[in-house]
């Protein structure tokens, strides 16, 4: 691909070592290698500075010689420079298309906004195999150079969708802009793949149900969820961090997984996990500890001691944490 434009940087590169040899030579005894690389320079580069000896008329002549092939070949080379530059491109791009024509059993992301980001990072960190869809150009230049696997292209397109190799994936998260274009690429894969895992993202509660009907296994609202966490916190200073899992299906299924810190918790300072009575009290499970150096224990002991500077992954029924929650604040 690069072979003719390889041939202008030989071309250039002779240029150096010809030119090089020629004012060694020439000027005799009081020439150095330096002294010749550094005129060789000089006259190619056409800047004009001073002579580093006094030019023999032969020297003069070099310099003439060395001037028409030089200039002429640097012209040429630079013309050229855009065309290497976007040969390079393409390179790059027909290399990543040629990956994206392997991939099999991998994830695919539609929309790379703050949510596919973040989904792509998760995915990245557990090098976990997967396909960006994006349509913005500039996101795509950014995701090349960060060397992540993306097609540049519409998704409410079956075309791209065909080209994500849509048919062998594992499963696929919508995360684009709007309700709207969520609900018409989720019924387009739906149409193209009964069977692959479809979870899509919605902004308003009122477009669920729409983007359910239209074959979405899952369906989340990130300002919901988000907007319930930081509620949980702002009223109970003592939780680090806060989960709520409701089943649309199932009505009855409110859970909420909460990491709380014991350090304002006094009353579970030495006291073991079957003695705190968090079962017995409030139906709730410690399902993990983590101590002070982030260190975590998934799934403790009974007899397991808790201290004020752990923290606790506490999950049960949600009317069941908020009881606790006020029971313990008044404490």
């Amino acid at each position: 691909m690069f072979k003719g434009k390889a041939l202008f940087i030989r071309y250039f590169i002779s240029l150096l070592v010809i030119g090089t040899g020629g004012f060694y030579f020439i000027g005799g005894d009081d020439w150095t290698i330096i002294d010749s690389i550094y005129m060789t320079f000089l006259t190619l580069s056409t800047v004009g500075f001073n002579e580093v000896h006094s030019l023999t008329d032969a020297g003069r002549i070099w310099v003439i010689i060395l001037i028409i092939f030089g200039v002429t070949g640097v012209g040429i080379l630079l013309s050229n420079l855009g065309d290497i530059l976007s040969q390079f491109g393409d390179y790059r791009s027909k290399k990543m298309e040629n990956k994206i024509n392997r991939i099999k059993n991998h994830f695919i992301i539609f929309g790379y906004g703050r949510m596919g980001a973040v989904i792509a990072k998760e995915l990245s960190d557990k090098k976990i195999p997967f396909i960006i869809v994006e349509k913005n150009v500039q996101k795509i230049d950014m995701m090349v150079k960060n060397n992540i696997l993306c097609l540049h292209g519409d998704a409410t397109l079956d075309e791209t969708l065909i080209k994500a190799r849509l048919e062998y994936s594992s499963g696929i998260a919508v995360v684009l802009d709007t309700d709207q274009d969520n609900l018409f690429v989720t019924m387009s894969i739906r149409t193209l793949n009964p069977d692959v895992f479809l979870l899509s993202r919605c902004s308003k509660e009122v477009n669920y149900a729409k983007i359910r009907r239209a074959g979405a296994n899952k369906v989340v609202n990130p300002y919901t969820a988000g907007g319930h966490r930081i509620a949980e916190m702002l009223l109970s200073p003592f939780i680090e961090d806060s989960v709520s899992v409701v089943s649309q299906s199932h009505q009855h299924v409110d859970l909420s997984l909460d990491e709380i810190s014991l350090s304002q918790l006094t009353q579970f300072d030495g006291v073991s996990i079957k003695d705190s009575q968090l079962r017995e009290k409030y139906n709730l499970i410690i399902v993990g500890i983590i101590d002070s150096s982030g260190n975590s224990t998934i799934n403790p002991a009974p007899d397991t001691i808790l201290k004020n500077e752990n923290s606790i992954l506490l999950m049960g029924n949600k009317e069941n944490m908020d009881r606790f929650k006020k029971n313990k604040l008044k404490k």
